[in-house]
């Protein structure tokens, strides 16, 4: 029984970073960079649902939709002002850009909501399963169908809607696409803005089930959501899904079974394993290019 109740702990770590992983994967799937900002405006938004639910006494399902739109529009300006200028840059540069824009979100949130930890309110309360010794919560239960809708309405969308459409032809080609008529810097930025609007879901559920939110929130989810997502291989959607349930599996496995100091070592080095035998990750396609 405790073996199933880890497992269902981890399912439920794992569909947070297959959330978080999801939008690294779309943004690194069509625009070909890395945003490692993406961890800190989980943050953003898990502050924005914080004090419209504590400070202003809104609903939870206003504070989630407020820090959407936060999360997305501050997205959206993150890729106009920072990433735009840079779409012909060195990949350096653009690297070195995502973690300035990283360090500046967590300074800015440390001047406006200084360094003290606050206790995130859960959105859903704090009701239980019980099925005979097992127990699971309801933010576990609803984490995971989260994930589930998620994956489902982004795979529908990719392959069925005239943006995500176009959001697949910006990943195969930039150059054919914009002869086709497809506006890329557009599909970019729509691509920022649904992968910020994840990443404010994403820390809402991860604040409800780890009630403590500072501005380093979300850094080290952030590192292990793109660990996930090159573990599942990295501009694939089902691929991110699948990497972000298996790293939250593997985590909490090795928390429970060899040490919690060292869980952390432990994923990284699985994935290292799975690099060395599928450089493209579990889902990932290799792709040979004509010189």
């Amino acid at each position: 029984m405790r073996f199933l109740s880890f497992l269902i702990s981890g399912l439920s770590l794992g569909s947070i970073y297959a959330i978080i992983a999801l939008g690294y994967t779309m943004v690194y799937g069509i625009a070909k960079m890395l945003n490692f900002a993406h961890g800190d405006v989980i943050m953003v938004g898990s502050y924005i649902c914080f004090f419209a639910m504590m400070r202003y006494n809104l609903p939870p399902v206003v504070g989630v939709i407020l820090a959407v739109i936060v999360c997305t529009i501050l997205g959206m300006v993150i890729e106009r002002t920072a990433y735009k200028p840079l779409r012909q840059a060195p990949s350096l540069a653009v690297l070195i850009t995502a973690i300035g824009v990283s360090y500046f979100l967590q300074n800015a949130a440390l001047l406006l909501w200084t360094s003290s930890p606050k206790v995130f309110p859960s959105i859903i309360g704090n009701g239980k399963i019980q099925l005979g010794e097992l127990t699971i919560s309801h933010v576990t239960l609803l984490t995971v169908a989260v994930c589930l809708v998620i994956m489902f309405v982004l795979t529908w969308f990719t392959g069925n809607t005239r943006m995500g459409k176009a959001m697949r032809a910006c990943s195969e080609d930039k150059g054919a696409a914009q002869l086709m008529g497809i506006d890329v810097n557009g599909t970019i930025s729509m691509t920022f803005a649904i992968g910020s609007g994840l990443a404010a879901i994403a820390g809402v559920l991860l604040c409800s089930a780890y009630p403590t939110l500072v501005p380093t929130t979300g850094s080290m989810p952030g590192i292990k959501a793109f660990t996930a997502a090159v573990f599942g291989g990295i501009g694939s959607i089902p691929g991110a899904f699948l990497g972000g349930l298996l790293l939250g599996v593997i985590e909490t496995f090795a928390k429970a079974y060899i040490s919690t100091q060292l869980s952390d070592a432990v994923v990284f080095s699985v994935l290292i394993i799975v690099l060395l035998v599928r450089p493209a990750g579990l889902l990932g396609k290799v792709i040979n290019e004509k010189v």
